[in-house]
């Protein structure tokens, strides 16, 4: 883990280089990997999971120091930047590997998850119910390495300029004051 880092989240809120590209930018994160869980196949590839037929969900793992942000503050950034109303789907990406997910490592994490999507359903956020699955992680795979910093190091691949690029730049308009030091002006 990276300086600082002391806990870790799993998430699955579709492709994995949305959420990276995001979670990447947030301070108090020490490092974000991409990589696959919930699934029932040994050393899952990108083609195998693409095909919908492992079971896992592509997760990034963030690496974040509690003392700069908690867990609870790492879902709410989590439930504001996809659409955790949908099964296994995020806009035009279908199949199970891009369900809406949190992986926990502890009980704490599951209660924080349970409180996080309670507060979001009374306060009535979404039109629909929050159908994100609340697991406990067994197993997570390190994507394969090319999937690392992919928005960063592919900017102008189509699905980052279509897909990627704009929810990036939701993010950094609605938590401006949160961005680290070193991306406030959107570097």
């Amino acid at each position: 883990m990276s300086k600082g880092v002391t806990e870790t989240a799993i998430l699955a809120g579709g492709c994995f280089w949305c959420l990276e590209a995001v979670y990447e930018l947030l301070e108090g994160v020490g490092s974000v990997v991409p990589g696959y869980a919930g699934g029932h196949m040994t050393d899952p590839t990108y083609e195998a999971v693409c095909s919908g037929t492992t079971g896992h969900a592509e997760v990034v793992e963030v690496g974040f120091d509690p003392a700069e942000i908690s867990y609870r503050e790492i879902l709410e950034v989590f439930f504001s930047i996809h659409d955790p109303t949908t099964r296994d789907r995020q806009g035009a990406d279908v199949g199970p590997q891009y369900r809406s997910a949190v992986f926990y490592t502890s009980q704490e994490q599951k209660a924080t998850a349970a409180a996080v999507i309670e507060k979001l359903e009374s306060e009535g956020v979404f039109d629909d119910p929050i159908a994100t699955e609340v697991t406990a992680l067994e197993r997570l795979w390190p994507a394969e390495g090319y999937h690392r910093e992919y928005f960063r190091t592919n900017p102008q691949q189509p699905y980052c300029q279509a897909v990627v690029g704009p929810k990036v730049a939701k993010f950094r308009r609605k938590y401006a004051d949160r961005l680290k030091e070193n991306d406030v002006a959107g570097a």
